[in-house]
């Protein structure tokens, strides 16, 4: 059970970067939006944790770096509100 979901996530993840991407690139959400940041965040973490299940620490500490990121542009649009 623990495996499926974790595959979930991983897919998920997957879904929110790419998704996030596709819509920057094709003029749907700007790169300073929050939808976007929330969806790289939320792709990364979920990405960090399939990765970290799957032994795979070097594209866990890139993922890491990426929410760290994404949570650094979301505590600068609060604190700039």
């Amino acid at each position: 059970m623990m495996h499926i979901l974790i595959e979930t996530l991983g897919w998920i993840g997957s879904v929110l970067i790419v998704g996030a991407y596709a819509a920057n690139i094709y003029g749907r959400l700007k790169a300073d939006h929050i939808a976007y940041i929330w969806m790289n965040m939320v792709g990364g973490v979920f990405f960090v944790v399939n990765t970290i299940y799957h032994h795979a620490y070097p594209s866990a500490l890139v993922n890491v770096v990426w929410v760290l990121i994404a949570l650094n542009a979301i505590i600068r649009k609060k604190t700039a509100a």
